[in-house]
């Protein structure tokens, strides 16, 4: 299932909420940047995916994504490890910390968008939750916690700290 299918486009209804099976995290991002054009992605999960690694890899092949920063966690450091050349062709930063979060936060474009969801980086069939919105004040906090988070992390590819 589509996020199209889903979900309201960002103009029509800035905050939006999703409890149900079939949609993923890559759906949502590029659902966002289809509307946002080419924008900032700050992706934080406990883990990640071929399947998601390759489809955002064909989201930065089509230049939608203008830098791409990955925070996931240091106990499923095994699984991004193994994933490592992958993960390198998507993301100009990954950061390794302990995180459970499951954040997307899309700027720089038409829209600075935060979503929050239940979901890993990865695809499955289970019910998930996902809230999506543009509202300043939720960006703003959950980027605040993403830079915290960033500050903290070893960063085993790319730059430390925050822009």
């Amino acid at each position: 299932m589509k996020a199209s299918d889903i979900l309201k486009p960002l103009d029509e209804q800035p905050t939006q909420a999703y409890l149900g099976r079939g949609l993923h995290t890559f759906g949502v991002i590029e659902w966002l940047l289809a509307q946002a054009g080419p924008s900032d992605v700050v992706v934080s999960t406990f883990s990640t995916s071929a399947e998601f690694l390759s489809a955002f890899y064909n989201l930065r092949k089509r230049g939608v994504v203008r830098s791409a920063t990955l925070i996931a966690d240091l106990k499923a450091s095994k699984k991004t490890y193994r994933l490592d050349k992958l993960i390198r062709s998507c993301f100009e930063r990954i950061c390794l910390t302990e995180n459970h979060s499951k954040v997307v936060l899309v700027s720089g474009g038409a829209f600075n968008v935060a979503v929050h969801s239940s979901q890993n980086n990865t695809y499955g069939g289970r019910a998930e939750c996902t809230l999506v919105t543009t509202d300043a004040g939720v960006f703003a906090s959950l980027a605040g916690g993403v830079e915290r988070l960033i500050d903290t992390s070893l960063t085993v590819y790319g730059r430390k700290g925050t822009d």
